[in-house]
């Protein structure tokens, strides 16, 4: 393993803790000018997110309706009543994103697929660097005022469901996440950079519960005008 990788993952809780667990709940309140480009209300009613930790797989409810939500797998997104009944459903979910652009209008099973592969990707950071198929190396340092954060790129294997292939991540003197740079290729291909902090605890393991994504300017610096997606967490939970 990548010796900073190493160190993070320790500051962060440890492998083996995080290794001991098999699930995430947590509750979320999200929102932001993205959503308004696809066409979409996105309101701040809280929302209850449930996910594998070692295997792609998680569910947001309530979705659509008070006793809807949606279900994720890589090879399937799908919308379902509490009771399991299906109201919608979509196989290779990825595919149906070809063409997209950042002002591409969304049905809700693009939206749920968005969501779904948004925050397993999020809660699962930074352990999900150190998953098989995944190869991280330090690049580069970035000057952040006068803090110097330490940066890892992760080349995702293709099968993986995230945002882009290849990512970025910095990390404090303190080696807490600090930004998350990426490529939005469901929506063309557009570079993002999330901001991260107010850092919480659950369970031994360490996370930030606030994230602010951008649009990434020329300079490689978040767009601070334009804001794409706020995510607050709470109540999170790993069991």
């Amino acid at each position: 393993m990548n010796d900073l990788l190493g160190a993070i993952l320790e500051v962060h809780g440890g492998l083996d803790r995080w290794l001991g667990y098999e699930k995430v709940d947590a509750t979320l309140v999200s929102g932001g000018g993205f959503f308004a480009l696809k066409g979409i209300i996105q309101d701040s009613s809280p929302r209850q997110f449930s996910a594998s930790l070692h295997e792609q797989r998680g569910s947001l409810a309530p979705y659509g309706a008070p006793d809807q939500l949606s279900v994720f797998t890589p090879d399937r997104i799908a919308v379902e009543k509490q009771d399991s009944t299906v109201i919608a459903q979509r196989r290779a979910p990825r595919d149906s994103f070809a063409g997209h652009q950042m002002n591409t209008p969304w049905d809700p099973l693009h939206r749920a697929y968005f969501n779904s592969e948004a925050l397993w990707t999020y809660l699962t950071t930074p352990f999900v660097l150190a998953m098989d198929g995944v190869r991280v190396e330090e690049i580069e340092p970035w000057q952040e005022g006068q803090e110097s954060w330490r940066c890892l790129r992760a080349h995702f294997p293709a099968a993986l469901e995230t945002h882009s292939q290849i990512q970025e991540f910095f990390f404090g003197p303190d080696l807490l996440l600090r930004r998350h740079d990426y490529r939005v290729n469901i929506a063309g291909g557009f570079a993002a950079s999330q901001l991260t902090g107010d850092y919480a605890t659950s369970g031994g393991v360490r996370f930030p519960t606030r994230r602010r994504a951008y649009t990434k300017g020329p300079d490689g610096r978040p767009v601070l005008e334009m804001l794409m997606v706020f995510i607050d967490l709470s109540n999170v939970r790993f069991s």
